[in-house]
């Protein structure tokens, strides 16, 4: 197992460095490659000496989810790719294997009604309160992931203008506007709240914990449930779902498809696509309510 670690680290290195690939993308195919090697390994195989039949039987597991082994699949062909490339591995085994089809699961649909009780929920006359509605404003405002809102720098906001600069998924750059609400309330939390949980001390980051460092993943995640529940909406809601709330509501006032793309980072238009369908089932919704004939 050892020496398939040390081609893991190897092939990660590689993709940090040609790609620019995120952490949390990396670690995401650390924990796949871990994986598959483990598996490889009860069957005393490893990734040079698997063929396709080997590789097959550990990705296609009868009692794991077709997105995780799509997933697995796609951190080997990173490898076996990078073996081909260089010299190391002179047939690729990922050649003829094929990803399982997923089944493509709608987001559950948060209402505007909803967004408004969620926003409402913070207490803003506390630091840590209006932090947090800044915080879910922006998100909303912008359809940030997570990640991009937490390392969300001083710099790179623009209150005059009303844009946001973000750096996403594999340092891609976009440009984003904010809405007047967020910038009402982001002046109002860098005005009041921020200085008073920093206390003195520097922070280039826009969201900051009274440890005097930038909030982490895990505090959003807390703050977003718990405003949530209050706002009761039950336990399912994560920052994610303001990510879909922002391009579902776009999507139901007519915008169009290739603007939300751009707005939530996505190099794909069949990734963004997904919200027509959300729109079309408000759709049926609304014509089996209201059409006389339904």
């Amino acid at each position: 197992m050892s020496s398939q670690l040390e081609y893991i680290d190897r092939l990660l290195d590689h993709l940090w460095l040609q790609e620019r690939l995120s952490h949390n993308t990396l670690a995401a195919y650390r924990r796949d490659l871990l994986k598959i090697a483990a598996r490889l390994q009860t069957h005393q195989h490893t990734f040079f000496s698997a063929d396709s039949v080997a590789l097959a039987a550990a990705i296609y597991i009868a009692d794991e989810k077709p997105r995780s082994q799509a997933r697995a699949l796609s951190a080997c062909k990173r490898l076996y790719g990078w073996l081909e490339e260089t010299e190391q591995r002179t047939d690729n085994p990922c050649h003829d294997l094929q990803a399982s089809k997923a089944e493509r699961l709608l987001p559950p649909i948060i209402t505007e009604h909803h967004i408004d009780a969620l926003l409402a929920a913070p207490d803003v006359a506390t630091p840590h309160g209006l932090r947090d509605k800044a915080l879910l404003e922006l998100m909303y405002a912008t359809g940030l992931r997570v990640s991009e809102a937490v390392n969300l720098r001083l710099d790179e906001i623009n209150l005059n203008s009303g844009l946001v600069n973000i750096i996403g998924k594999g340092d891609k750059q976009r440009i984003v506007p904010l809405g007047e609400e967020a910038i009402f309330w982001l002046e109002k939390y860098l005005q009041q709240a921020r200085p008073a949980l920093l206390k003195g001390q520097k922070c280039d980051a826009v969201f900051v914990s009274q440890k005097k460092v930038k909030i982490s993943r895990q505090l959003a995640w807390i703050a977003v449930k718990k405003y949530a529940e209050q706002a009761g909406m039950g336990s399912h809601v994560s920052p994610h779902s303001l990510r879909h709330a922002f391009a579902t509501h776009l999507v139901n006032h007519g915008a169009d498809l290739r603007v939300v793309q751009l707005l939530l980072g996505h190099a794909d238009i069949s990734t963004t696509q997904i919200y027509t369908h959300v729109a079309n089932e408000r759709l049926k919704n609304v014509v089996n309510q209201y059409h006389p004939r339904s």
